[in-house]
């Protein structure tokens, strides 16, 4: 195996709730109330729909559900979920933490230093945000899945799919003991409002039981295909034990051309700083130095 490269569950597609939109020649994010499934191909007209989109949506406009199955066992390794910042110009990671230590590139490579937590953290002011992916298998209740372990992912920013996720993905552990890979859930679309979006509607991505099913009826089907997989030879353990040696074999799960799609949503452009002929603070120009200073200093 190639040190250094994290080696991540197989992907078949992406789940998004918001797309890129052009506005006066600009790639804009653009949040959305509903789903969206992809391939992993991207066209000048943007991502290609995965067949499972349309499937899904059965005639309805909307897609605000869609059934999932877990690939592990283990909450963390279904979500990862980091403080990443990111130079904006080369889309690489130049710090990952999770609120006590990081891995920060630096001139010497990679160093584990103390992480803060971006409201503690001078260096976090340039842009860092939580960062999470969720993968997941897409399992239509008119078919049965060819693909056990091919994923879809979705990636995210936002604080409010990050903590409901983890705190689903936790409590469901829990209670079906230990047979959260077997349990047939859904991914869903909700909505509020707060002070801060001062009454207008922040959509985020929920985990939860599918539509039709009561917690008795989840536990026992997850309680049945526990016991299948387990006649039939299919090692949930050692699933498991597989991808946390892949997740720990390098520093960061995406690749550069992953990233660069990422960024438009992580660093979105101040449209109206630009349209008065100002550009984004470029990250690379000024970070070697406070990076430096900031080692020195945590080393001392």
């Amino acid at each position: 195996m190639l040190k250094g490269l994290m080696i991540t569950p197989p992907m078949i597609g992406r789940i998004t709730i918001g797309q890129v939109v052009e506005k006066n020649g600009k790639r804009l994010p653009q949040k959305d109330d509903q789903f969206t499934i992809t391939s992993q191909i991207q066209t000048t007209q943007g991502w290609i729909k995965h067949p499972f989109d349309e499937q899904l949506r059965d005639g309805q406009k909307k897609l605000r559900s869609i059934p999932v199955q877990l690939m592990f066992n283990d909450p963390d390794l279904n979500l990862r979920a980091e403080y990443c910042l990111f130079d904006r110009q080369t889309a690489r990671p130049i710090c990952i933490g999770n609120g006590e230590s990081c891995s920060r590139n630096t001139q010497n490579g990679y160093e584990t230093l103390p992480c803060p937590s971006p409201d503690h953290c001078e260096l976090a002011q340039s842009g860092c945000k939580p960062y999470g992916r969720l993968n997941v298998v897409v399992t239509p209740e008119s078919e049965q899945s060819d693909d056990p372990i091919g994923s879809f992912v979705f990636r995210t920013s936002g604080f409010n799919s990050i903590r409901t996720l983890a705190s689903r993905l936790s409590y469901f552990q829990a209670l079906s003991g230990n047979r959260l890979a077997c349990l047939p859930l859904a991914l869903k679309v909700r909505g509020k409002s707060t002070r801060q979006s001062f009454g207008k509607p922040i959509y985020y991505v929920d985990l939860t039981l599918r539509t039709g099913l009561d917690l008795q009826q989840t536990l026992e089907q997850a309680k049945q295909l526990d016991a299948h997989r387990k006649e039939m030879g299919f090692d949930q353990d050692a699933l498991d034990k597989a991808a946390k040696v892949g997740f720990a074999n390098g520093h960061f799960e995406d690749d550069e051309d992953t990233v660069e799609t990422v960024l438009e949503e992580f660093y979105p452009p101040n449209t109206a700083q630009q349209d008065q002929g100002n550009q984004q603070p470029n990250v690379a120009a000024n970070l070697n130095e406070r990076l430096a200073q900031q080692t020195q200093s945590l080393n001392a």
